[in-house]
């Protein structure tokens, strides 16, 4: 999921949410409290003339009111802006920077100092990219045709852009109407200057000119060209003239709007996130004061039911008079914590599965500490799937479950049902899987860091943290993946704009990283992304080889379109594996949007096709399009095998160890963050 969207992993990135509702009534944010304790007053200055509007980090995290939705209207030109300055702007834009990069050596030196510590174990090529792109260059140097052709376009392009451009110097026509497709570029300046359009064409041309010439490399394998094309869209995406202060039109007129007062904050945002990072650069992605566990957060009623070292299983309180007879367990994925499932009402799916009369489990995983460094894959299975299905049978009185899972839950599942098939074990009676992967064929951009060199490297950096991997290690990597998003959009707004993130319950989440067992992660590496060895029929797990064709039971296979983590495709491939029918659909957005995606919020579309004989691209020509959410098709599914109706199960009838959300979701990865 970040598995983020990292799932943390990994997320989809969307509009803040502006009904999230705040904790309390609560005090400006934490850092305005120490600007204002720690920052001394500026010089005296003649009033500017333009005042200096309060930036987003100012404003409570309230509902906007029906006005603000209304269009803004389109920004000063940053011509405009220059000619609004006066002497005395300039002085305290003069001074600001001053102080701006005054505080910024003492904040880099500070952070330098920190990694020093680390010196010893520092690595300037963990992943060995640079033997990646040796390998394509040196195939590339023997292909001149490919080289020459590549070249002539890239002269082609710079040719038309310097001939436009200099047209439109010249008569004030040719200016660039069309709307923004990147949303690096949104900004009016990038297209009405015509500067700053040559700079954003120029670097659009040449950045497809260096990716293409990766793609068209011939004779490299695949795992080679995968590696070299990822870091190498990380440094060109990294290039990008909107990702420097003197080349961003909107950073620039915000830098000269509040003379300087933008770059003070963001060098402030950045000295906390280098901060909170020990010396690392931790990105605020949101208002990370601005949720609660069981408050505005992971907040449907239910009941910790049982608990062990490896999870905690919460029995959801029903809120209908009767209910399915067959109960729902669902396994989250233990890179993330389960509530991403369990948001906010609004978007909430346990709440949503709930209300339509499912008697609904789940498993919140433990966020594992340096003692359970040695956890390995086997004891997640036996003390985790195994100790869930047990106890819910206690819990519901029931012999037979249908269950969920989620991302590398859904792997964990998976493994466990072909166990279970060997043993005749039959009490899980179907499966259904969000955004997750049995076959990693396919598996996308996440194969880059799980070869030999990059397993090693995470395995050092287990090691020395003790036996776990730093939730930070994770976040960062899913991040990466979708680098414009969730890293440089955030540079230029917390650190070149001075802007505080808003609130968003997606990405506060996101945040809320878990460690992992060293054991069970390079076990994971190891034997499924990197060996693929459970559909290759190599794995075995508690004394048993497995086979994912022996599995016979119903299976619901969610995958979604644009998932950057579990590819579309390699849910499918997936999904032929197993031996019983399989219901495949595929979803509109991502791996995280693809699957929270309220039927209230009327939002996306999804496929269907019974026939999974083909491959994708025929199931894609028959599938049958569907506006809105996938989740009523998936409840007339899982209710057609759940069974008459019963009385609501109480979870207070049993013992309760705790109330929801329980209390293992509550640890949190870095000390200092409270959940």
């Amino acid at each position: 999921m970040s598995e983020a969207d990292g799932e943390a992993g990994a997320v989809e990135k969307s509009p803040p949410d502006a009904t999230a509702e705040p904790v309390a009534a609560k005090p400006a944010r934490k850092r305005a409290r120490r600007r204002a304790a720690a920052k001394p007053k500026p010089a005296e200055a003649p009033a500017p003339a333009q005042p200096t509007a309060a930036g987003p980090a100012e404003a409570a995290p309230k509902p906007a009111p029906a006005a603000a939705k209304a269009v803004s209207p389109a920004p000063p030109s940053l011509n405009e802006v220059i000619m609004q300055q006066t002497a005395e702007s300039l002085a305290q834009l003069s001074a600001n920077l001053t102080g701006a990069m005054t505080r910024a050596n003492q904040v880099f030196s500070t952070a330098f100092f920190e990694q020093a510590k680390e010196a010893q174990a520092f690595n300037p090529d963990p992943f060995g990219v640079q033997g990646a792109l040796n390998d394509v260059w040196s195939h590339l140097a023997h292909q001149p045709e490919t080289l020459r052709d590549a070249h002539a376009r890239l002269w082609q392009r710079y040719a038309d852009i310097w001939e436009r451009h200099t047209a439109y110097m010249l008569t004030g026509r040719g200016a660039d109407e069309e709307p923004a497709r990147d949303k690096r570029f949104r900004d009016p300046e990038w297209r009405s200057n015509p500067a700053f359009s040559m700079l954003r064409e120029t670097y659009l041309a040449t950045s497809d000119f260096i990716n293409d010439l990766i793609s068209k490399t011939e004779g490299v394998d695949d795992a080679t060209k995968r590696k070299a094309a990822f870091f190498i869209k990380q440094a060109v995406d990294a290039a990008s003239p909107s990702n420097f202060l003197m080349t961003n039109p909107a950073a620039l007129r915000e830098l000269l709007r509040t003379h300087g007062e933008s770059l003070v904050k963001g060098v402030d945002n950045l000295a906390e996130d280098l901060k909170r990072g020990r010396g690392a650069l931790a990105i605020s992605q949101t208002d990370l004061d601005a949720y609660k566990l069981g408050v505005n957060v992971a907040t449907t009623p239910g009941k910790v039911v049982f608990r062990n070292r490896v999870f905690e299983l919460i029995q959801y309180t029903p809120t209908t008079e009767k209910v399915h007879e067959v109960p729902l367990l669902i396994f989250p994925p233990w890179i993330n914590k389960f509530y991403i499932l369990d948001l906010q009402p609004k978007n909430s799916m346990i709440r949503w599965l709930v209300d339509h009369g499912h008697t609904v489990f789940l498993v919140s995983w433990v966020n594992p500490d340096e003692d359970m460094g040695d956890v390995s894959f086997d004891d997640y299975m036996r003390e985790g799937v195994y100790a869930a299905v047990e106890a819910v049978e206690k819990a519901a009185e029931v012999n037979r479950m249908n269950t969920v899972g989620y991302c590398v839950g859904g792997t964990l599942l998976a493994a466990t049902l072909a166990h279970m098939a060997k043993k005749n074990d039959t009490r899980i009676q179907s499966a259904t899987f969000f955004a997750s992967q049995s076959d990693f064929q396919f598996a996308g951009d996440l194969l880059v860091f799980s070869d030999e060199t990059g397993i090693k490297y995470l395995e050092g950096k287990m090691e020395q943290a003790g036996g776990v991997l730093d939730a930070q290690i994770m976040a960062d990597t899913f991040n990466a993946l979708r680098a414009n998003d969730l890293i440089w959009n955030y540079v230029v707004d917390n650190y070149y704009m001075g802007k505080e993130p808003p609130p968003f319950d997606l990405l506060y989440w996101n945040a809320d990283q878990t460690r992992m067992p060293k054991a069970l992660h390079l076990y994971y590496l190891r034997n499924f992304y990197r060996d693929n060895a459970l559909t290759g029929g190599k794995l075995t797990v508690m004394g048993e080889k497995l086979s994912l064709a022996d599995v016979k039971i119903p299976i619901f296979m969610q995958s979604s379109k644009e998932d950057h983590i579990a590819p579309c495709m390699s849910v499918y491939t997936s999904a032929r594996k197993f031996g019983g029918p399989v219901e495949f659909i595929v979803a509109g957005s991502g791996h995280i949007a693809g699957v929270i995606n309220h039927p209230d919020a009327k939002k996306y579309q999804y496929w269907t096709n019974k026939n999974l004989k083909g491959a994708l691209e025929d199931w894609f020509a028959f599938a049958t399009e569907t506006p809105g959410s996938w989740w009523p098709y998936w409840d007339k599914w899982l209710s057609a095998i759940s069974g008459p109706d019963v009385d609501a199960r109480d979870p207070s009838a049993h013992e309760v160890l705790a109330d929801a959300p329980g209390d293992y979701v509550k640890v949190r990865s870095a000390p200092s963050e409270a959940a």
